[in-house]
C-alpha cells in the first residue's frame, strides 16, 4: 500500500454549526465511499475553511462518527485571499491504499465544484 493524499471541497450557504458539519460528513463519507477507504487505513484528515466559518470545526461532525473519533483530525484557517470561493470547507485525507494515484477519486460538493474541475470526477 501506498499513502495517497485524497482532496475535496464543499461550500455552505450559511455560517451555521448545523451546516459546517452536515457538509463535512457528507464530503468526508463521500470521499471514503468512492475510494473504497477503510478507517484502520486513513492516517489523518485535515480541514481548512475560509475566513467566513466561524460557527463550528469541521473536525467536531467527524470525530461525533464513531468509527472515525479516532483518527487524527486537524483544523486550519485558510488566508484571505482576494476573489476566493467563500464558505467553503477543504479537506485533505492521507490514507493508505492500493489504488495508483489516476483512479484516486476527488470530491467537490456544491460551490466548490468549480475549483478543480480536472481533478474532481462525480
Amino acid at each position: 500500500m501506498t499513502m495517497r493524499g485524497i482532496r475535496g471541497a464543499v461550500t455552505v450557504t450559511e455560517n451555521t454549526k448545523e451546516q459546517i458539519w452536515m457538509a463535512a460528513r457528507q464530503l468526508v463519507t463521500e470521499i471514503l465511499s468512492w475510494n473504497e477507504l477503510h478507517v484502520e487505513n486513513i492516517g489523518a484528515i485535515i480541514f481548512s475553511m475560509t475566513e467566513d466559518l466561524t460557527a463550528a470545526f469541521p473536525s467536531s461532525a467527524i470525530r461525533q462518527l464513531p468509527a472515525l473519533r479516532l483518527v487524527p483530525l486537524f483544523d486550519t484557517r485558510e488566508p484571505n485571499v482576494d476573489n476566493s470561493l467563500p464558505l467553503c470547507i477543504r479537506v485533505l485525507i492521507l490514507a493508505d491504499t492500493d489504488k495508483a494515484y489516476y483512479k484516486i477519486h476527488h470530491v467537490y460538493l456544491g460551490g466548490a465544484k468549480n475549483l478543480r474541475p480536472d481533478l474532481d470526477r462525480n
